[in-house]
């Protein structure tokens, strides 16, 4: 059984650990756990986990956030993976710091990154885990909230909910979908 885990960010060391890239903190996070390295490769960075007799393809796209769905897509098709066996690794606005929601299928939200996604794929049918970012910017300000750095009383929680992430992620491929979402979500 495969799966692929799509951990969404931007390229570049202004980026790295910022809110946006979570999805790219989480996927290090998943690598590291299990001693693999990301190599480059067409469209992402890739790397290999081996869970339980699974193979979880974890790619981190190179496209930039805007175009992420180049990357889904091509991965998708290179190994032969139903949408429904992807798990989607993204920041959520809508959602307050420390709180996770795992979903099967959902709207863009207003993620560019989701929103390509959904447009190249014709489909809202897959699932993602939304990392909650909170909200916490003056008026006119979300793009510096969302291309920031955490602050210093959320980079000390940071940590314990990444290894959430993690597991959830080993879970989803283990145990399904439906059981994670009751397992991890945290309200």
């Amino acid at each position: 059984m495969k799966y692929l885990i799509v951990g969404l960010g931007n390229i570049g060391d202004a980026y790295m650990h910022t809110r946006h890239n979570i999805g790219f903190d989480i996927a290090d996070a998943l690598a590291s756990k299990h001693g693999v390295s990301f190599a480059p490769d067409r469209y992402a960075d890739y790397a290999m986990v081996n869970l339980k007799g699974k193979q979880l393809h974890v790619i981190k796209p190179t496209t930039f956030m805007n175009l992420s769905g180049k990357a889904v897509r091509y991965w998708l098709q290179l190994l032969k993976i139903d949408p429904l066996h992807m798990l989607v690794l993204v920041d959520d606005l809508a959602i307050d710091f420390g709180k996770i929601r795992i979903r099967g299928n959902g709207s863009d939200a207003g993620h560019n990154g989701l929103k390509n996604i959904n447009e190249l794929m014709q489909t809202q049918e897959y699932p993602r885990l939304r990392f909650g970012i909170g909200n916490q910017f003056p008026k006119g300000r979300q793009v510096d909230y969302v291309l920031g750095k955490w602050n210093e009383e959320e980079a000390p929680k940071l940590p314990a909910l990444i290894k959430h992430c993690t597991d959830a992620i080993e879970a989803f491929a283990t145990i399904g979908l439906e059981r994670t979402m009751n397992f991890y979500n945290i309200k």
